[in-house]
């Protein structure tokens, strides 16, 4: 085949279909387009195979690149992205998680308070978590110590890449269904053994002032990332009209951006607890900041959360970036 011959026949034809994918579409162009499209990708067949590269070919390649582009669109640049990431993705993922959220808090709220109740109101029990010299320096230093014995930037470093971490286990091992509730289990029963020992000295007001300062958003942080842990199980269990595989997929796109978010989330957290609640500052001052830090994250998800949601938005990717859902009946 000679390629001039075939390009001096077939020029008007790649001609008309680089003007389409310069124009705005109706129906019709787009159903013209599309023809045009699989002739040329023919034609650029056809030459690849008889003469293998050549500047005709080049030239229809670019041709489809930029039809190819007007059909499939392009994703939006990393600004685009990020503004819908934080203004729409996230606080619409976080929204969803909402009533999760406060289940997962009453539960963890319970377990710590009966654990803390039931070894403090046994003096056996007490005992038996190690030496009274060493129970009594607990209380008495240990505890309150720990928030300043490190620089504060060195601690708010370290408790933000050690908080960040258990959330994103609770996203990414959520489907299990177990880690989410071990993950709480475990720090749930660890704070009311922490809250026996330091009752059981007459301290539990300290911890109580200690813990509330950067305690407030934190363990908030981690709630959430259990809620959506949670919320990938489900989606395993009950998939409803969705496929399973599908129903994990959207969930899982969807949520991640969760844990993504909470490292913002938990950094804040761990500037409060490393630059505020070591510091010698009034107390309602340390738990004001610590509150208007709660609130702050409360308000970006239950309203900017709920206007986003309401919208439509969930979490999920867009299309372009998600690929094209399986279509179902019903």
């Amino acid at each position: 085949m000679d390629a001039d011959a075939l390009s001096d026949a077939r020029r008007a034809e790649w001609e008309r279909l680089d003007e389409l994918s310069r124009q705005r579409l109706d129906g019709a162009g787009v159903d013209e387009l599309i023809v045009r499209y699989r002739a040329a990708s023919a034609d650029l067949a056809e030459l690849k195979t008889t003469v293998g590269d050549s500047p005709q070919g080049a030239y229809v390649s670019s041709i489809l690149a930029k039809a190819r582009m007007r059909l499939t669109g392009t994703s939006d640049n990393i600004l685009a992205q990020t503004g819908r990431f934080f203004a729409s993705q996230l606080p619409a993922a976080l929204y969803r998680l909402r009533w999760t959220t406060l289940a997962v808090a009453v539960i963890f709220i319970a377990i710590t308070v009966g654990v803390a109740a039931w070894i403090s109101s046994d003096p056996a029990l007490v005992a038996s978590l190690g030496p009274a010299d060493f129970l009594k320096q607990y209380a008495d230093e240990s505890f309150t110590e720990y928030y300043t014995e490190n620089p504060a930037a060195v601690f708010a470093g370290m408790v933000w890449t050690n908080n960040a971490w258990i959330a994103a286990q609770c996203v990414l091992f959520g489907v299990t269904g177990i880690w989410p509730l071990y993950v709480i289990a475990q720090n749930a029963f660890g704070l009311g053994v922490s809250g026996a020992v330091m009752a059981a000295h007459d301290r539990l007001d300290v911890m109580v002032l200690y813990i509330l300062p950067h305690g407030m958003l934190e363990m908030t942080s981690i709630f959430v990332a259990a809620a959506a842990g949670l919320h990938i199980f489900w989606a395993w269990v009950a998939p409803g009209h969705r496929s399973r595989p599908a129903a994990l997929a959207q969930e899982g796109r969807a949520l991640a951006t969760v844990a993504i978010g909470l490292v913002f989330a938990l950094a804040l957290s761990g500037l409060v607890e490393g630059f505020v609640t070591g510091w010698s500052l009034p107390w309602p001052i340390k738990i004001g900041i610590g509150a208007a830090a709660l609130g702050v994250f409360l308000i970006y998800m239950l309203l900017v959360g709920r206007h986003a949601y309401q919208r439509g938005e969930r979490g999920d990717l867009l299309e372009y970036e998600a690929g094209t859902p399986q279509l179902v009946a019903g």
